[in-house]
């Protein structure tokens, strides 16, 4: 399906290459944007108002924006062209922070199984000239801290929440367009491929492989938010038309 890149989709590239592009000149440079621009616990001393939204331009690695974008570009396209410019940004942004939603709920609640609380109230520092993080509470064992730390000291960077949301919508609204996956030599239906993603997800999710620093529950939270807007505004008497 050729599509020439639509406006919102064109600037969402651009924002975000350049997001990289800085983010790595800066790096070399010592200085660490996502820690400022990623978007961290609630209760971390290092999570900013503004993270919730410049966490989706920022990108851990080069394949990492790579692909994101060029499912920015393939599936966002599409989408833009059929919702038009302003549904289409809004579903990109509320899917992303309903990615950020779900994975904050699910980091709340390890860390209240940890401590009995969601909140420690300062009982984690971390100290960005030495990225050392330090921890006041007690009777900890090696896995319930080492857990607790890279919770309050780890952003969460990337678009993929958003994309998921996007890989969703274009599985129920083109469930039939044949696509090409990497490493399967025959084009498979959208409507196939989606739900074996979710379910990939959901059980990296659970299983918590060591050394998996992906945010699973982000990418279902994008893709759970992506479902409920679709249906939503497949129903022409949602409050959504009231607003265009």
């Amino acid at each position: 399906m050729n599509v020439q890149i639509p406006p919102v989709v064109k600037n969402l590239l651009i924002i975000n290459i350049l997001f990289f592009a800085v983010t790595w000149v800066l790096g070399n440079k010592g200085i660490e944007l996502g820690f400022y621009l990623g978007a961290f616990y609630f209760d971390s001393p290092l999570f900013r108002i503004w993270q919730p939204i410049t966490y989706m331009f920022m990108h851990g690695g080069l394949t990492h924006i790579f692909f994101n974008m060029f499912a920015l570009y393939t599936f966002g396209s599409v989408l833009e062209v059929h919702w038009g410019a302003k549904r289409f940004l809004n579903f990109y942004f509320i899917t992303g922070l309903g990615a950020l939603a779900l994975q904050l709920l699910v980091q709340a609640f390890e860390v209240y199984q940890i401590t009995g609380s969601i909140v420690n109230h300062g009982a984690i520092q971390i100290d960005l000239a030495t990225e050392v993080v330090s921890t006041t509470i007690k009777g900890l064992s090696e896995s319930q801290l080492s857990t607790l730390l890279g919770i309050y000291s780890g952003p969460m960077v990337g678009a993929s929440g958003a994309i998921f949301g996007l890989l969703v919508a274009f599985g129920m609204l083109y469930p039939n367009v044949e696509l090409y996956i990497m490493f399967i030599p025959v084009p498979v239906k959208a409507k196939y491929i989606v739900p074996v993603y979710i379910v990939l997800e959901l059980f990296l999710g659970v299983a918590q492989f060591q050394g998996d620093s992906v945010a699973h529950y982000a990418h279902l939270g994008g893709a759970l938010l992506g479902y409920i807007l679709v249906k939503l505004w497949r129903n022409k008497n949602t409050f959504y038309d009231y607003y265009e």
